[in-house]
């Protein structure tokens, strides 16, 4: 049962599950009782990320280090993070005693990895920088990659750096969010059938996450406590952020009338903390918030801190807080500008936007007035800094948002090439796109995007961390094209005439793309004139006219030709030939039944071998040979398949009768 009470015009919960888990107390109490017995102990690295907590202990003799040899021998505590067994042997060879704090269910993570064959592949979902993730990859036996999310997973499977074909295992830290973690198990498993998922979140972080989001979505205020270093803890205010007005202290001391400023009487507070807050901590924020000077702000009707408001030159900053700003004047490096209150304000060019290729005179001039949020006040010297960027990007977050929700394709300018993909700038927020998402082959540069506007959708937004956009440019061009094709289907007709590029060569013919799909022009189909392989009058890129046969929507293909009709060979040979007409033509190939000779370019007559002499003729080649010029006869001409007879003996039959007749006479 949740302790409940009611404070003033508020109501006070605290949430179950809230502060220490079993693991992080089991770490606690191992290292009271080792500092019990030998005075003075240390733990590798803080032993819980809350400073409070640390503090306490440090009264205690427990002392953090960041190496085994800042502990020069002395006994040594592995906190519930838990070390890679490189670290672990280390302790165990120089420090005269260690203490194994590590939690149970990071244990068998441990146990999980360090079981898996040298030759498989593990991934370790998580924060990579997190010491728990550190030291699970540290376990492992075989190759382990350690991925803040699928992408990233994704991403080292199609680039080959994981080498594992499709074979792997996920195992998933402690703390990871319940909600992604079966998204991306579900995907998994649908796209990768050999994959080996191991569920390996805390049952405690579990219930203090859904125990939080039950508490938020009732509460008009949501109290977060815990260390600024804690995962865990950012991870609830994340959640509690998503339904209801949500602080982050890390002790009571934080807290001010500021942080229920705008709650009606009546309203819910929630209170949780993360698995590093002792209960102490939870206690005192519960009492500071059960104060007599919390007042509700709205039902007040004098409130001295709204009076400090109304006048400017009063006006109080703090982290977080956001304000109106007006630029007095810029540099290369920063921006100055106007709060409203005592202290000078400014803002760092990398604070002013995200993409690191704009000048600040590029962004703002003297005289604008921005919206920003103050991130230190420094009072001893009075000065504020303040961001511009972390307010368009939150409000970009929102855009990009519904961008996804709307299924959008949207355009940006690629500014960076990073590990792993580019970094595109929308609405001054940064959107990565994976290198799988760019477009770009694997033998391609990524450095060729650089500057260039690309469109691209949006497929993954992410409060996390500040807020986190993955986009991707392959599947915005797949949908063009898609949209492209249909329309291409729906216009397409007979005798359509496009200018299209070849894109690949066969022997019966070559393949045009005309913008939306490739089309097929047969060999027969390139030239009006001979052919005896495509390679011999194209080449892969090159520009033709082409026009189309036929199609069918259906099987989704094209038939082209590359030949004029306005430059029909056979046009010419009938406006210029007829029948029984003497010519010249060139033998242009020999076959069994007979002789072709060309007679303009495009037109070949057959000269049949029964029309080569007078003469039984067995064999062709002791007759005529290729390339000889030679005097026919037209003897036939078929309009309809468009073919020519000719023949030679016509010719040496006439030359015997007239020689006849003459002979006659004389």
């Amino acid at each position: 049962m949740s302790d409940k009470f009611r404070a003033n015009e508020f109501r006070i919960e605290i949430a179950e599950n809230a502060g220490f888990c079993p693991g992080v107390q089991r770490a606690v109490d191992t290292a009271e009782e080792a500092a019990a017995r030998f005075g003075r102990v240390y733990t590798l690295g803080e032993l819980i990320h809350n400073e409070n907590a640390v503090e306490d202990l440090r009264k205690k003799g427990v002392f953090a280090v960041k190496t085994v040899d800042e502990a020069r021998g002395e006994p040594i505590i592995i906190r519930s993070h838990g070390v890679s067994r490189a670290v672990e042997r280390e302790a165990r060879e120089k420090c005269r005693a260690v203490f194994d704090a590590t939690c149970p269910f990071v244990k068998r993570i441990h146990g999980i990895v360090s079981q898996m064959p040298k030759e498989s592949t593990v991934f370790v979902l998580g924060d990579k920088d997190h010491p728990e993730v550190v030291g699970i990859v540290g376990n492992a036996s075989c190759r382990a990659f350690a991925c803040k999310d699928l992408t990233e997973i994704e991403g080292l499977l199609q680039s080959d750096a994981a080498e594992c074909g499709g074979n792997f295992a996920v195992v998933v830290q402690t703390t990871f969010d319940r909600g992604r973690f079966d998204e991306y198990s579900e995907e998994i498993r649908r796209k990768y059938s050999r994959a080996e998922i191991y569920d390996t979140i805390c049952n405690a972080t579990d219930k203090r996450q859904k125990s939080a989001r039950e508490l938020a979505k009732r509460a008009a205020l949501m109290v977060v406590v815990g260390g600024r270093s804690s995962s865990n803890t950012r991870r609830l205010a994340d959640i509690c952020g998503e339904c209801c007005k949500t602080v982050f202290v890390t002790n009571a001391e934080e807290l001010s009338e500021q942080t229920v400023k705008g709650l009606r009487a009546d309203s819910l507070i929630g209170i949780t903390a993360g698995a590093s807050t002792p209960r102490y901590i939870i206690k005192e924020v519960h009492n500071k918030m059960n104060e007599e000077n919390i007042k509700n702000i709205e039902n007040n009707e004098e409130d001295f801190a709204s009076l400090l408001e109304q006048d400017q030159s009063f006006t109080r900053l703090y982290t977080n807080k956001r304000v109106k700003a007006t630029v007095v004047s810029v540099s290369k490096k920063e921006a100055v500008v106007e709060v409203g209150a005592k202290q000078t304000g400014y803002i760092v060019r990398e604070e002013l936007t995200n993409d690191p290729n704009a000048e600040v005179e590029d962004i703002v001039k003297p005289g604008d007035v921005i919206d920003a949020v103050v991130i230190k006040v420094d009072d001893n010297v009075g000065t504020v800094a303040l961001s511009k960027k972390r307010v368009d990007s939150a409000l970009g977050l929102e855009k990009l948002a519904a961008v996804k929700e709307a299924n959008e394709t949207i355009e940006g300018t690629v500014s960076q090439v990073v590990k792993g993909g580019v970094i595109v700038i929308y609405e001054n927020t940064r959107v990565f796109i994976p290198g799988s998402h760019t477009g770009i082959p694997r033998t391609g540069k990524l450095e060729d995007l650089l500057k260039k506007t690309v469109k691209f959708k949006i497929i993954e937004v992410s409060n996390e961390r500040g807020g986190r956009v993955v986009g991707s440019i392959r599947q915005a061009n797949r949908e063009i094209r898609d949209a492209e094709k249909a329309k291409f289907w729906e216009s397409i007709e007979v005798g359509q005439k496009f200018e299209g590029e070849v894109r690949s060569i066969e022997s019966y013919g070559v393949f045009v793309d005309i913008g939306a799909v490739d089309g097929l022009v047969h060999t027969a189909d390139l030239t009006w004139n001979r052919v005896g392989h495509p390679k011999d009058i194209v080449k892969i890129g090159d520009k033709i006219n082409v026009i189309v046969k036929s199609f069918d929507a259906e099987k989704k293909r094209v038939s082209l030709t590359a030949k004029d009709p306005s430059e029909n060979p056979w046009t010419k040979f009938m406006a210029e030939f007829a029948k029984g007409d003497v010519i010249k033509a060139t033998v242009v190939s020999i076959t069994d039944f007979g002789a072709f000779a060309q007679i303009v370019p495009g037109v070949d007559g057959l000269i049949h071998i029964s029309q080569i002499s007078a003469e039984r003729v067995t064999d062709i080649n002791t007759v005529l040979k290729v390339g000889q010029e030679i005097d026919v006869k037209i003897i036939d001409i078929d309009e309809e398949r468009e073919r020519v007879s000719l023949s030679v003996r016509a010719l040496s039959e006439e030359t015997a009768a007239e020689a006849s007749e003459s002979e006659t006479e004389e």
